[in-house]
């Protein structure tokens, strides 16, 4: 089966008015050229303005958060409903920084999973293991946990309608990069644990690789039968390194 590559890119808490039209329009300028689906993920302040600057383009809009609730008294949250009024398309789930700066649980990010589904966004689902987890040599068992969590709640037939970003936490943002080999091993394990619920979905889901991703590093792991492109952290801030990375991907 031959499944689009994705080519995301999560901006964190970083950027200006200034340096993000900047960057859109350099990946404006290269985004059609290629068939990958280009996705950016700016801090939610900036939605509106880079929905504008995104109008009539082919990349894809992603929020980095969404509350599982549909309103009321949580101040500082964004809901679904909100999102879609910046013409959101994906929302990032389950990120590590959220999950261990914030507390978020397995059962957190089911719910907030079930909620972007019910608001017709897709879903980016972040697993991954700490370096600790990956000693212990439970970095499979870790990441089914996560996944199963979610199909626990939604069930397996919502994954035709989620993404999957495997991000191995040792490996955000600390220059390291977990090898071609070692990714597509996990992203494999992965797909099996889906496949042995679902044939279908197990063939069909995307599975993308975050953590360090670079421009010298992409093409070896897009050349990994089971990585179907990268969640992108700081590399996607700098246009040229990003737009390398797109290249990479086709």
């Amino acid at each position: 089966m031959t499944r689009q590559k994705i080519i995301a890119g999560n901006w964190k808490m970083n950027g200006s008015l200034s340096s993000i039209e900047k960057l859109i329009s350099g990946l404006r300028s290269v985004a059609e050229n290629f068939d990958s689906q280009v996705i950016v993920s700016p801090s939610h302040p900036y939605l509106s303005n880079v929905s504008q600057l995104l109008s009539g383009s082919s990349i894809k809009l992603a929020a980095q958060n969404a509350s599982h609730e549909t309103s009321g008294a949580f101040t500082g949250e964004t809901s679904v409903s909100m999102l879609q009024d910046f013409a959101v398309d994906y929302v990032l789930v389950g990120h590590s920084e959220r999950r261990a700066l914030y507390g978020e649980t397995d059962d957190v990010v089911a719910k907030k999973t079930a909620a972007i589904l019910s608001g017709e966004l897709t879903p980016i689902l972040c697993i991954g293991e700490t370096l600790e987890e990956r000693q212990k040599g439970i970095t499979v068992d870790v990441c089914n946990t996560q996944i199963n969590t979610v199909v626990e709640l939604v069930g397996v037939e919502a994954f035709k309608n989620i993404v999957i970003a495997y991000e191995p936490v040792w490996a955000i943002g600390t220059g390291l990069s977990a090898t071609a080999e070692q990714a597509q091993e996990i992203h494999k394990a992965v797909r099996n644990n889906l496949a042995a619920l679902n044939a279908d979905i197990g063939n069909g889901v995307k599975i993308l690789y975050g953590g360090s991703v670079k421009a010298s590093n992409s093409a070896d792991l897009f050349a990994m039968p089971d990585i179907d492109g990268a969640l992108v952290g700081g590399a996607s801030l700098d246009v040229d390194e990003f737009v390398g990375i797109i290249k990479s991907a086709g």
